[in-house]
């Protein structure tokens, strides 16, 4: 009977994740093309896919390498742009913490913005879901993004210039996410770092080597942070 509901949850987040194969098929096809056109081979390209597996901190890293950006600062905007990924697993913690290691190493490794938006969200909705349902929606959700990310970039690789220029395929990228982000933006605190972050990264976009990204991503964190901390405190009097 376990076995089965977890099943069921498995083919549900499969079934929920399709809608973000239109996004991140030309995502990954376009870093493949600027991948290849940078310099890389295919197999340093997909390489980079699959080691890396977080779009943004991939365009970031290769846009500073190619401006001849000290390698610090490539790898310091890159780890910046996802420390989001330590307040995803910090809040996948009481729904996905218990789980056995080998499950969690993977968790971790597939842990991107749409793995994560669509498992909170479903998490959330649902609260009496067990542990065994939760992880196998979690992976269910993994199927239709991962495996395309790494096909959609070799494709790009192989393809490079032959891609027509009209197919537009930059537009993946602020699509996905402004989709991924909206949902998320809940609670004041959210919104605060949302806000915060986006007037910081405009406000510091003079700074040499994208670093405005660094100061708006440090700056939403902290005043998202404080923002909740307030929240709580109100809360608590």
């Amino acid at each position: 009977m376990a076995g089965t509901s977890a099943m069921s949850s498995y083919w549900r987040g499969v079934r929920d994740a399709l809608p973000f194969v239109i996004m991140v098929v030309p995502f990954a096809m376009l870093f493949g093309v600027v991948g290849t056109e940078s310099g890389l081979t295919v197999t340093q390209t997909v390489s980079f896919s699959v080691v890396v597996i977080a779009g943004a901190s991939q365009f970031t890293a290769l846009q500073l390498l190619n401006e001849n950006a000290p390698v610090a600062v490539a790898l310091a905007s890159a780890i910046a742009v996802n420390m989001r990924m330590a307040m995803y697993s910090a809040s996948l913690i009481p729904h996905l913490g218990p789980a056995p290691l080998w499950h969690r190493i993977f968790i971790a490794y597939f842990l991107v913005d749409q793995t994560y938006a669509a498992s909170m969200l479903e998490f959330e909705r649902s609260p009496r879901m067990t542990l065994a349902e939760k992880t196998a929606y979690f992976f269910g959700i993994v199927t239709p993004i991962c495996p395309p990310w790494y096909v959609a970039t070799w494709a790009g690789a192989v393809l490079g210039s032959a891609i027509p220029t009209e197919l537009g395929l930059d537009f993946a990228v602020p699509i996905a996410f402004l989709a991924m982000i909206a949902p998320l933006l809940r609670t004041p605190a959210h919104r605060i770092a949302a806000l915060t972050s986006v007037v910081l990264a405009l406000g510091f976009v003079w700074l040499p080597y994208n670093l405005g990204l660094i100061v708006g991503a440090l700056g939403g964190m902290l005043a998202g942070g404080r923002a909740e901390l307030w929240a709580e405190q109100k809360a608590a009097t």
